[in-house]
């Protein structure tokens, strides 16, 4: 089977080769590919059977970048870091996907669902864009009162809240300094419980999106894409991990 990855980070990209080459002999690699838009040029030029395509890219994600494929015949792999909406929308439209770091034994199992596919990739792909135009709103803004007035901030960029006593600190991706709002952590987690996002400690509120992986303790500890160590209290432990167990 022909197969092409596309993920914009160059270690991802060498570890899925890396664990391809060496736990699934079936798979060839013909191309990888760091950006969304040559990869487009390179899907159309080799027609690969098999795509594995990272979900949160900068400039073009891989949805985006599916629905802007004129053939879309091959199966898709998507691999993700943890982001909750994407990983909802793959499980509905039974596409597969893996979690980062990528595990190499659900890496054979979802190569060997891919050799023995026998249904449509493409209806699948249709229903996975139907479902995310349906449900996601990537553009949605949340009005947040500062020193100086108000600030609109895209909901899908906040990582993190950090409680400030009365204030809290809104932490963005990509951006190192946070913005410091008027509103107590409480009443911002008030705004956005229902988007994707979770008290996990009286200081902290986390994007679920965000998460990078979660390490068991007498509370735990969460480690965010950014590489922020996140506590988690003994209190919030058990409705924490029943709400990932629900992602």
């Amino acid at each position: 089977m022909h197969a092409v990855i596309i993920d914009d980070e160059k270690h991802c990209r060498d570890v899925l080769q890396m664990l391809l080459e060496r736990h699934c002999p079936d798979v060839t690699i013909d191309a990888l590919c760091g950006d969304p838009e040559e990869a487009l040029k390179v899907i159309e030029r080799l027609q690969p059977q098999l795509v594995f395509l990272d979900v949160e890219m900068p400039g073009m994600n891989g949805f985006e970048l599916l629905e802007s494929c004129a053939r879309r015949s091959f199966s898709v792999i998507f691999t993700t870091a943890y982001d909750q909406y994407a990983i909802k929308a793959i499980r509905h439209s039974a596409l597969d996907f893996l979690l980062k770091p990528i595990d190499k034994d659900e890496l054979v199992q979802s190569v060997q669902k891919a050799l023995t596919q026998t249904t449509n990739s493409a209806t699948k792909v249709d229903a996975l864009l139907q479902f995310l135009h349906q449900h996601v709103q990537p553009n949605e803004r949340l009005a947040l009162p500062t020193e100086d007035g108000l600030r609109m901030i895209p909901i899908k960029d906040i990582t993190y809240c950090e409680s400030a006593g009365g204030y809290t600190k809104v932490f963005m991706a990509q951006q190192g300094i946070p913005t410091l709002i008027c509103r107590s952590l409480k009443e911002v987690e008030e705004a956005l419980r229902e988007k994707g996002f979770f008290r996990v400690h009286n200081s902290y509120l986390i994007n679920l999106s965000y998460m990078h992986k979660y390490i068991k303790g007498d509370g735990g500890e969460i480690i965010m894409t950014d590489g922020k160590n996140i506590p988690v209290s003994r209190n919030r432990k058990q409705d924490f991990l029943t709400r990932i167990e629900r992602l």
